[in-house]
């Protein structure tokens, strides 16, 4: 191809309207047409990236193979395409203002004023085709975080109107808006998308697509209105009605020709089909289960749709996988004592433990652990939920009483899992953990190899604390194996205990690596495990 074209996603009326999956399914359409395409996520807060956002604020933290702290819309692009992201996926104000003032210090400007217009949006300029300078890419599409109007937003908008001036049709600009059912009216509302459009109008920039977002269908008259007083074609209204799953949208929006619709307006050929075979399949499945397994989620989130959505998408993919449905039954950890324990758990088929920082719900997470191993339910722990188990291991059968984490207690006179030396003179939060992806070898002979059959992985990290080494012999001796270790720094990854039927805890994340195309092997033989013990039990 010639060049990269690049199309730009924003969002009007209101947020949370999917933009990250229209993005994502868009993407997902082209990819299967055979273009070779990437998202990036622009984000307007001035935070540098969400890794010191507390999830009640900005949901689940995603961490790319490159160690980048980013916005969960990135996993929803890595679901979808099967591609990896990173660093250059997520931009945010933050970054840019960061770039734009050391430049500034160093004297790159040559002594000139440094202006939002043109130093800022030429810095956004630049993080936009940075993708395409790096790997040569078909279609880059890049989704503008928030709604066109906020103030926080105006640049990004500026730099697309300059983008547009700049490449002309290599550059298109879709919309998603909100169309609004009135109960007292009895019918769907244009006005707020009208408006919505005016408003980026007045910011210099015509969209080239509507997508409607409705819980009901638009009818021929409705398009035809907001064609006309948006100024685009009758075609380019398309509809996005709510589905029942979030991989439902791409097959969605191929019924509304969204990919013809691009394709024509940029002048790209729109042969061959896309070919969604195996997403149909995907699709197949998750609909036509066999049966139901219920899954325990153990974190002290679990009221937040999505503090754990790399975790509840992995279930899907992995129910999927198994031909079963994943039922998460979300507990919350601070609701769980040795009193409440056994009827919180009831019913259950298996208990992941989730990852977290800080001690509030800590003790439910141990106890939680308790009930797993007594009980032979099969268990997955992850990042803390492993050093929670390595903690109750530690009280319950070493008989090591005060053991703890000296995240949550400094003077634990069992300190079994410990801080990284290379952490302890760390002062900045932010992007200073053990970040991305890092090397692991597995054992043979182990059910964790059985998992992976293979013996060397890569998995994605986001942690301070590790398993203390000093404690390993004692561990391995009663029953606790370390099957996954990373060879270089002689870190513990993976704990699995010789006495269980499935009891496995992972320092890293694997939820950030599954996919619709591949299934992460934890989740699918976790889930597998659950539906044995659940046949068991019956």
């Amino acid at each position: 191809m010639a060049s990269t074209k690049y199309i730009f996603v924003t969002g009007g009326v209101a947020s949370s309207l999917g933009k990250g999956i229209i993005s994502a399914s868009l993407a997902k359409l082209l990819q299967a047409r055979g273009f070779s395409v990437t998202i990036q996520k622009l984000d307007p807060y001035i935070n540098v990236d969400p890794g010191t956002l507390n999830p009640y604020e900005h949901g689940e933290c995603f961490v790319t193979n490159d160690g980048a702290e980013t916005d969960l819309d990135l996993g929803h692009y890595e679901r979808y395409l099967n591609v990896p992201t990173s660093q250059a996926n997520n931009v945010t104000t933050g970054r840019i203002y960061q770039s734009v003032i050391n430049k500034e210090r160093r004297g790159d400007y040559l002594g000139e004023t440094v202006q939002v217009i043109p130093h800022i949006t030429d810095e956004i300029k630049y993080r936009i085709k940075l993708l395409g300078n790096e790997e040569k890419y078909d279609f880059i599409l890049t989704e503008i975080g928030g709604t066109v109007g906020d103030i926080e937003s105006l640049p990004y908008i500026e730099a697309v109107r300059q983008m547009r001036w700049e490449i002309g049709s290599d550059c298109l600009v879709i919309h998603l808006t909100l169309v609004p059912y009135l109960a007292a009216a009895g019918e769907l509302k244009t006005k707020p998308t009208q408006h919505s459009v005016k408003t980026m109008l007045e910011q210099g920039v015509q969209p080239d697509i509507i997508i409607c977002r409705a819980d009901r269908h638009l009818n021929e008259g409705m398009r035809n209105k907001i064609a006309l007083f948006c100024n685009v074609d009758p075609t380019a209204v398309i509809e996005s009605i709510d589905a029942e799953s979030i991989y439902d949208v791409p097959l969605l929006m191929q019924e509304e020709k969204l990919d013809l619709e691009v394709l024509e307006k940029m002048k790209m050929p729109v042969s061959p089909e896309p070919d969604l075979k195996t997403w149909k399949e995907f699709l197949f499945r998750l609909k036509n289960p066999k049966g139901e397994v219920t899954i325990g989620l153990i974190g002290k989130y679990v009221e937040l749709k999505d503090a754990y959505k790399s975790i509840n998408e992995s279930f899907v993919h992995a129910g999927a996988s198994n031909n079963f449905k994943v039922k998460v039954r979300a507990i919350h950890s601070e609701s769980i004592t040795t009193e409440t324990v056994a009827d919180s758990m009831k019913e259950l088929d298996g208990i992941l433990v989730a990852p977290g920082f800080g001690s509030r719900g800590i003790e439910g997470k141990i106890e939680a652990i308790r009930f797993a191993r007594e009980n032979k339910i099969p268990f997955l722990g992850i990042c803390l939920g492993m050093q929670c188990a390595v903690v109750e291991f530690g009280r319950n059968v070493l008989n090591y009483t005060d053991a703890h984490s000296t995240e949550m207690n400094p003077k634990t006179a069992f300190p079994v899992i410990d801080i990284m030396e290379e952490q302890k003179n760390i002062q900045n939060m932010g992007g200073t953990m053990r970040l991305g992806a890092y090397p692991c070898t597995i054992k043979k002979g182990t059910r964790t190899y059985d998992v992976y059959g293979v013996t060397d992985i890569t998995e994605r990290h986001r942690h301070r604390y590790e398993f203390n080494n000093k404690y390993l012999k004692t561990y391995q001796e009663a029953g606790m194996m370390t099957p996954g270790i990373n060879m270089k720094d002689n870190l513990v990854e993976i704990i699995e205990l010789r006495d269980h039927p499935w009891f496995i805890g992972v320092q890293f994340h694997p939820e950030y690596k599954s996919t619709v195309a591949n299934p992460h092997p934890l989740f699918v033989n976790f889930v597998k495990a659950c539906i044995l013990f659940k046949s068991k039990s019956a």
